[in-house]
């Protein structure tokens, strides 16, 4: 690139830019944080006008991160970033492969009085404590013995000014683990029943199911309620699997995620799953009562060998009407299906005439029997969501970059500092300059202890 540049690459280059996308990403990031994302939107849309949040989810509010405004805006801050570093490159790279000569007098040209001192000593002690002082300190030091005396050039933080491209080198990374976390990552759930496994997800972009590569099993799952009924705690007992074998077993917690070969794993919901265990009591008029632990598909044999009864599903709530179960009784000469129900009495408080007018509600209905269901144990599904970002390893080599590069720009910075000792009557006279691209006030106050130093030094020694 030319002195010359095109207005537009003067345009892109510009730190004012920069500062315009940073402070708008900024802006959309605050918006993404107050409104509701995604699937959260939807509670959000019943406090809001039908019309506000047709507009709000036209501009792309509810899924900002994935918008076309944010993309846009990455975009143009990682252009901005390239050219930028592109610009100023050149100078920090000339200023780092800079040699810089003892013997320049031109650097003592303007040194304030303040930058001197005199002391009754010779050249060559004052020298030799002058490039002691500086080997100290500094790495590079280079030494110049001439008639006049004796030069030194010594520097440090040669590095610091690369600092900045550090830092834009982090962002441009950041800006590509998240394009990647995007276009390649997967956000889905999964609902496992205990006991059960899955093998596949559901996405929340509505696709078709994502299989897994591998199956993960609910062994068991356990709830801890407070006296009011609320969730105090729940947890899953996992098993993954890989071709049929376990590989390995995991406890899962609300806000204490497990990952498995990329996939995160979070304890997101719970609810009743069907297929639970019921309690069911037979009875036969002036026979025994018979109780039994039974589920969908449980087979039992009459007392008396006059059929078979069948259990065909277990509900916790049927028709809001309470716990029930489905019952078939088959005999040589009949079959009965009807439901059996915890609160049975209670459902005929309610309507008196529910069982004539619905006979499928009567637990009577196969005579001389009767059916009693007196309790549910219930079972459980485990609601997890499923996450999987390739551009996590990205963004955390991002952030290590970005503290690398932060370090450099805030504790160091480079700069030179020259030394000169000239024989001057019956003793010597020492000027100190020095050199700095950033931080002037900080090299003015280094250069000061410098002198202090090495004049401390010299007096002891008189």
């Amino acid at each position: 690139m030319t002195k010359n540049k095109s207005g537009i690459w003067s345009f892109f280059a510009s730190v004012q830019l920069a500062i315009v996308l940073l402070s708008l990403i900024a802006f959309f990031a605050l918006v993404g944080t107050l409104v509701p994302q995604r699937e959260a939107a939807v509670a959000f849309a019943e406090r809001i006008s039908p019309a506000l949040f047709s507009f709000l989810q036209k501009m792309q509010i509810f899924d900002l991160y994935h918008s076309v405004w944010f993309i846009l805006l990455s975009g143009l801050l990682a252009v901005n970033l390239v050219i930028c570093s592109l610009d100023r490159f050149p100078l920090a790279w000339r200023r780092f492969r800079m040699k810089h000569d003892p013997l320049n007098e031109d650097v003592f040209r303007d040194v304030p009085e303040k930058n001197t001192f005199s002391a009754r000593t010779d050249v060559g002690t004052a020298a030799d404590a002058a490039l002691t002082l500086l080997q100290s300190k500094y790495r590079a030091v280079e030494r110049a013995d001439g008639p006049d005396g004796v030069r030194f050039c010594a520097e440090k933080g040669r590095f610091a000014l690369f600092g900045v491209y550090i830092v834009h080198v982090s962002i441009l990374v950041l800006i590509a683990g998240a394009i990647l976390g995007s276009v390649f990552g997967v956000e889905g759930y999964v609902h496992i029943p205990e006991g059960e496994t899955a093998e596949a997800i559901s996405l929340r972009s509505g696709n078709a199911p994502l299989p897994l590569p591998f199956s993960v099993r609910c062994d068991k799952f356990t709830v801890e309620l407070y006296e009011s009924g609320m969730p105090k705690t729940f947890q899953s007992d996992l098993t993954f699997l890989r071709d049929g074998r376990p590989v390995r077993t995991a406890k899962l917690l609300v806000n204490h995620p497990v990952e498995f070969e990329g996939f995160r794993f979070y304890q997101s919901s719970y609810g009743a799953a069907p297929g639970g265990k019921a309690t069911l009591a037979l009875s036969r008029e002036g026979g025994a009562r018979d109780i039994m632990n039974v589920s969908a598909g449980y087979t039992f044999a009459l007392p008396g060998k006059d059929g078979m009864f069948q259990v065909l599903r277990v509900e916790e709530n049927l028709m809001s009407m309470g716990p029930a179960v489905k019952v078939v009784v088959r005999s040589e000469n009949e079959e009965a299906t009807f439901w059996v129900f915890q609160q049975i009495e209670r459902i005929r408080e309610m309507n008196p005439d529910a069982i004539r007018q619905v006979p499928m509600f009567n637990p009577g209905l196969f005579r001389p029997y009767t059916f009693a269901l007196l309790g549910l144990e219930e079972k459980y599904y485990t609601g997890l969501q499923v996450n999987r970002d390739p551009g996590t390893p990205v963004v955390a080599a991002s952030a290590l970059l970005l503290i690398g590069g932060l370090m450099l720009i805030l504790f160091s910075y480079a700069r030179i500092i020259w030394i000169r000792v000239a024989p001057s009557e019956n003793q010597v006279h020492v000027a100190m300059a020095g050199k700095s691209y950033k931080n002037q006030p900080g090299l003015q106050k280094e250069m000061q202890y410098l002198l202090a130093e090495l004049k401390d030094h010299l007096e002891k020694r008189q």
